[in-house]
């Protein structure tokens, strides 16, 4: 990225987290390589408006201790590598783990990493239900604008460590939907989704993070099968990934 409005921006925005000038010669890589990027990988293209839309809202997260603090981490859904390549950037001493399903999706997530050189990040071209090797061995992990909170839940669960936590980024609070992921996280072994409006930091509109930690043992009939727990939500409830979150 070159010297420009949008690389000005990036410096404050690092600057505001503390980050090193090599984290946002990193974070403009990524912005280009989405930019040139032939296949459809995100609808927000340009630079100049990723800077917002996707590095600082990314980065939001930074502000609670349980991401600051990761060690091992899984970003599922992780699309065009957000929040997952721009935390595994602010965090070099935490390893990540992208997981998404879609092929050409993880073949630019491993282009991404190599272009980066983030030795500390590596692509799972699989979904959160399907990836044994992932049970139990995280202590943070994200997902936005992935799915319902209640579907997040059980995705992110089985994957948890005891005293590991989900965080969700979502747009516009959707009282349904909560209520579908307290009842989701009861019966997962996680505690209530706890919402923090970060929508300043992350120059948006609407912005909530969703945090919810495991605080017991998750049923062994956990996880079920690929794409149950988007047809049969737990909690009794379809309260929907809110209408407002954009499609990033």
């Amino acid at each position: 990225m070159p010297e420009s409005a949008a690389f000005a921006a990036l410096s404050r925005i690092a600057a505001e987290w503390g980050l090193p000038p090599k984290a946002v010669r990193q974070f403009g890589q990524l912005l280009n390589l989405i930019e040139l990027e032939p296949s459809s990988i995100t609808a927000v293209r340009d630079p100049r408006d990723g800077v917002n839309l996707h590095v600082a809202d990314s980065l939001t997260g930074l502000g609670l201790d349980v991401v600051r603090a990761a060690t091992s981490a899984a970003d599922l859904g992780s699309g065009g590598g957000f929040p997952g390549l721009v935390l595994a950037i602010a965090l070099p001493d935490a390893h990540v783990s992208l997981v998404e399903s879609v092929g050409r999706k993880a073949a630019f997530l491993r282009r991404a990493v190599a272009a980066l050189g983030l030795e500390n990040t590596g692509v799972v071209q699989a979904r959160a239900e399907a990836w044994p090797g992932g049970i139990g061995r995280h202590d943070l992990v994200t997902a936005r604008a992935l799915a319902p909170l209640s579907v997040v839940l059980e995705y992110a669960a089985p994957l948890l460590a005891l005293e590991g936590a989900l965080v969700a980024w979502k747009g516009r609070r959707d009282p349904t939907e909560e209520r579908g992921g307290r009842a989701a996280a009861a019966i997962l072994g996680m505690s209530p989704p706890r919402p923090y409006d970060v929508s300043g930091r992350a120059r948006a509109r609407h912005r909530t993070l969703f945090v919810s930690s495991k605080v017991d043992s998750t049923p062994n009939r956990f996880p079920r099968r690929p794409g149950v727990a988007r047809k049969r939500p737990l909690g009794a409830t379809r309260g929907g990934e809110n209408s407002s979150a954009p499609n990033l």
